[in-house]
């Protein structure tokens, strides 16, 4: 089953939320896209086998709203990694619980947003939290603050409108994890 619509000519995916489970995401075009001649398939089936370990752990810890865009849900033939982010209670996340639960599940304890735990990864500028460096794939905590991604404007964004905007500011689509369907 794919839902999604072909890419826009700027290469994204139209403005919207896609509902899609694990496995329909596995079998849409962002992993899939036989148009595609460079398309790297085994990459991005990778991506989504090592999101599904994080999207399960963060589901098996009662968290439900959990979305996905980056480079992934682009028209480009080898995104670097995952990004996400997922709605959580701030009470859990500045106690320091939703780390530990989350650790407590991860045989790799890759869990965290603390920015001095950032290594740096050879040919990238930017420092990567563990969890990319282990699954290729970052996934932060949102209880409504701002993320540092400005608009068009200067204004800083929370993730849900950061995430639904390309860096030209074009509005783009983005994926909204769901659990299977019965």
């Amino acid at each position: 089953m794919d839902d999604l619509p072909d890419f826009s000519e700027s290469g994204l995916l139209p403005n919207g939320d896609y509902e899609l489970t694990l496995s329909e995401l596995t079998h849409s075009l962002l992993v899939r896209n036989e148009s595609r001649t460079n398309w790297d398939t085994a990459w991005r089936e990778k991506l989504v086998s090592n999101l599904s370990i994080m999207v399960n752990q963060l589901w098996q810890i009662g968290i439900n709203e959990i979305f996905v865009d980056g480079s992934f849900v682009e028209d480009k033939d080898h995104p670097n990694d995952i990004d996400g982010y997922f709605e959580c209670d701030l009470k859990e996340l500045a106690s320091g619980r939703l780390e530990k639960a989350l650790n407590a599940i991860d045989p790799h304890k890759a869990w965290t947003w603390n920015p001095a735990e950032r290594r740096q990864y050879r040919g990238y500028r930017k420092k990567q939290l563990p969890m990319w460096h282990i699954y290729r794939v970052e996934m932060y905590p949102h209880h409504g603050q701002l993320c540092g991604i400005k608009d068009k404007h200067g204004h800083e964004l929370e993730f849900p409108s950061a995430f639904r905007q390309s860096r030209s500011g074009e509005e783009k689509g983005i994926i909204k994890l769901v659990k299977e369907r019965t």
